[in-house]
């Protein structure tokens, strides 16, 4: 059930990644400027944000279940529109259609995941959606190399519309989320989908927590809930975690790698669209590395040393461009370069961003609390892609590569000080610990306010 519903990550993954190769024959045929090219990337970003605005509040009120089964629809729609755009105006309003629906699916999907999961093994679960996203981003890549040599966009963009079916026809079969039936007072269809969902094992227990947590949050919670002083801390967790797996950089890779492949010297597009197939097999490598890890050893130790990795592979990236000499030495640092940082992102900042946003924030408000972490990092992906194209032309490779890494020094300075640890509680518990005083458990001895 869980890698069903994951394929809105998937979805999320294949139609952020596929514009990265479909860019270098849409800008051919467009004949689009460097500013249009970015637009083009960074409209689905800005839909994206949008979809993250809406889709808490949608998912609250209509139920997870159906909001998914219409984003799964929106991805066919986006698709299919993007794909047959005869004018930059069509292939535009497909992105942002799409990006839409990306919005929407990358909170809701982690959300669904950790509402049905059991606390033993949720952080493998949610973090299915992480794999998929990179299994998803992995396959655009393998698209794009095999339309290369026809120059096929169309192709990329419209075979998006098949995971989009399956996840529809999914949707249909899934159970709704127990503990938003339990919320809005729907308490046997509560037993009955944990009763599907844990198979044999006695859910009294589980719904006895259930209506415990409904009865101390109360009913659907209104936006101004979210500046209750008490809900803070895990607002600050949220959205500092949203930023800064934006402002280090990641999407700059995930869009335009074969722009940088291309320009670190790499002899031609379909050379530099499968360069970036390597990058993005080790992004689901070292994602299943993070799923076997992030229940065992927890969520702050993957951040920290995933960030720490990030840092170091952005600093020899910038230093590498330094040089600029012998294209073929370049080519090959770039190469490891960009490979260690994805890899270093997907056991830390990648996955735990994810999971860590929908297990901190309330059951009343965590459908919007959710959509506000989620539009915070859509709308700093949206900033960082629309300036990474001009930040190389004004301050040059080396300087933009450096400066990424300084923002992920600020961001290890971040999860030190605030990052909680979620790992072997239920979403129950981790709400009592920020209703403890504002505070939660950080590490031994050690409290986050």
């Amino acid at each position: 059930m869980a890698g069903l519903a994951a394929l809105g990550g998937l979805l999320f993954g294949y139609d952020t990644g596929v514009i990265s190769g479909a860019l270098l024959f849409i800008r051919q045929e467009f004949a689009m400027s460097p500013t249009m090219e970015g637009l083009v990337a960074a409209i689905a970003l800005a839909g994206a944000a949008g979809g993250a605005l809406v889709g808490g509040a949608l998912s609250d009120r209509f139920g997870r279940r159906l909001v998914i089964l219409g984003t799964a629809l929106l991805f066919v729609v986006g698709a299919l529109v993007s794909a047959g755009a005869g004018t930059l105006g069509l292939l535009l309003l497909g992105r942002l259609v799409t990006g839409v629906a990306i919005g929407i699916a990358s909170m809701l999907t982690p959300l669904y995941l950790a509402e049905i999961a059991p606390s033993g093994n949720r952080g493998a679960l949610v973090s299915l959606n992480q794999l998929a996203i990179t299994v998803g981003i992995l396959v655009s890549y393998l698209v794009g190399y095999a339309f290369a040599s026809s120059g096929g966009w169309r192709w990329m963009l419209a075979l998006g519309a098949l995971p989009g079916l399956i996840l529809a026809a999914g949707m249909l079969v899934l159970p709704e989320s127990p503990r938003w039936l339990a919320r809005v007072g729907r308490e046997v269809d509560a037993r009955a989908a944990l009763g599907r969902l844990r198979g044999p094992a006695d859910v009294e227990a589980e719904l006895r927590l259930l209506r415990q947590d409904v009865a101390a949050d109360g009913q659907e919670a209104p936006w101004s809930a979210l500046t209750d002083p008490a809900l803070r801390p895990a607002l600050v967790v949220g959205i500092g975690l949203a930023m800064f797996q934006q402002i280090t950089g990641i999407n700059t890779v995930l869009y335009f790698a074969p722009t940088i492949f291309e320009s670190a010297g790499l002899p031609s597009a379909s050379a530099a669209i499968l360069a970036t197939s390597g990058v993005g097999v080790v992004n689901v490598l070292m994602t299943l590395v993070s799923i076997r890890l992030i229940d065992r050893v927890g969520r702050r130790p993957l951040l920290l040393v995933g960030t720490a990795g990030m840092v170091a592979s952005l600093a020899v990236l910038g230093v590498a461009f330094m040089a600029e000499g012998g294209s073929v030495w370049l080519g090959t640092v770039t190469v490891l370069s960009l490979v260690a940082y994805v890899g270093f992102f997907a056991i830390g900042l990648g996955p735990v961003f994810w999971l860590l946003a929908a297990e901190i924030f309330p059951l009343a408000v965590r459908g919007r609390a959710m959509s506000l972490a989620t539009l915070a990092n859509w709308a700093f992906n949206l900033v960082v892609t629309l300036t990474f194209l001009d930040l190389l032309a004004v301050l040059g490779k080396p300087a933009t590569f450096l400066l990424y890494a300084a923002m992920g020094v600020l961001a290890l300075a971040f999860i030190q000080r605030r990052v909680p640890e979620t790992r072997g509680r239920s979403l129950e518990q981790i709400e009592a610990d920020w209703q403890h005083n504002g505070t939660a458990v950080v590490a031994s001895g050690g409290v986050v306010r």
